[in-house]
């Protein structure tokens, strides 16, 4: 499997006009740009990468369905985007997963099945499914056509900034790091940051495959069990990795709420976390991804009040 930018061009020719093209904002008092993502399709970057995945079925898959695994912003985003192609949905999440991200799926017309006790079960499961049943597997991070479809943020920054020099982005599975790097094509250096407390993506470019790890963090949506293989393969020797802390990643969240005016959740606060920590340093050129804003009111108002 590759990814081109030609693949992230054509990404862009088939979302064209369906999704948003999300502001870049200027923040003084960070010393950066913030890419909006939060104000995408279903309040994430991940719109992109499914619209364009379900775009690319045949009639053949398209009555099969589609079964897709996630801890919410992925589920959310195959969910409105099948609805969309009038395509069956199911999703695999598990049983602590977000009631409110389980909730928001189910609204944009997907079964949810949240019967696995965790992650890395749920996702077995979603093999199984897409085995026994014959529906399509939309993975979150590992399929070229979502990867390209992430990659038109890249396309977007690169003509709202014509100096830019680094990205800085939150990582998890890989999905969206690896598409702004196809995007880039070496026009800018990323800087992908990880919490502390779930290491996937950072164990897996130093093994040079996926390896499962545990993740215990308040960014649910950077803890998947495991980074993909398709990412990993692209963004090796491609990207500078940094880990933050749950103290910064929450830091990052209130700074964004209260200076920027942006209501993001905890995995769309990481990457503006480590610039405030000071362990990516700020400037013009440097673009921050704010990449969702789905967060469970109860957890939003308690990282707010620093609880």
């Amino acid at each position: 499997m590759s990814v081109s930018r030609e693949d992230v061009e054509r990404a862009r020719a088939v979302l064209d006009g369906r999704i948003h093209r999300t502001p870049t904002l200027g923040s003084r008092s960070l010393g950066v740009s913030l890419k909006a993502e939060l104000f995408q399709k279903t309040g994430s970057f991940k719109a992109r990468g499914a619209l364009n995945r379900l775009a690319a079925l045949t009639p053949e898959e398209r009555k099969r369905g589609v079964v897709t695994w996630s801890a919410g912003n992925h589920a959310q985003a195959v969910a409105w985007a099948a609805t969309e192609a009038g395509v069956d949905c199911l999703v695999q999440m598990w049983q602590t997963a977000s009631a409110f991200k389980v909730a928001a799926a189910r609204s944009y017309g997907a079964t949810v099945d949240v019967s696995s006790p965790d992650p890395a079960a749920a996702y077995d499961r979603t093999l199984e499914l897409a085995e026994r049943e014959g529906r399509v597997f939309v993975h979150p991070h590992s399929d070229p056509l979502v990867v390209a479809g992430h990659g038109t943020l890249a396309l977007e920054l690169l003509e709202d900034l014509p100096g830019l020099e680094t990205v800085v982005v939150g990582v998890g599975g890989g999905g969206l790091v690896s598409g702004i790097v196809t995007g880039l094509d070496g026009r800018a250096r990323v800087v992908a940051v990880e919490p502390e407390r779930a290491r996937c993506f950072s164990a897996g470019l130093a093994a040079g495959h996926s390896v499962r790890v545990e993740t215990d963090t308040i960014a649910d949506g950077l803890a998947p069990p495991f980074a993909g293989e398709l990412p990993l393969e692209i963004c090796a020797g491609r990207v500078q990795t940094v880990l933050v802390t749950e103290d910064e990643i929450g830091a990052g969240m209130r700074f964004l709420y209260e200076r920027a005016k942006l209501a993001c959740e905890p995995a769309g606060a990481a990457a503006a976390g480590a610039v405030l920590a000071g362990k990516v340093e700020a400037g013009p050129g440097v673009a921050v991804i704010v990449s969702g804003g789905n967060v469970e009111p109860k957890l939003a108002a308690a990282i707010l009040r620093e609880q």
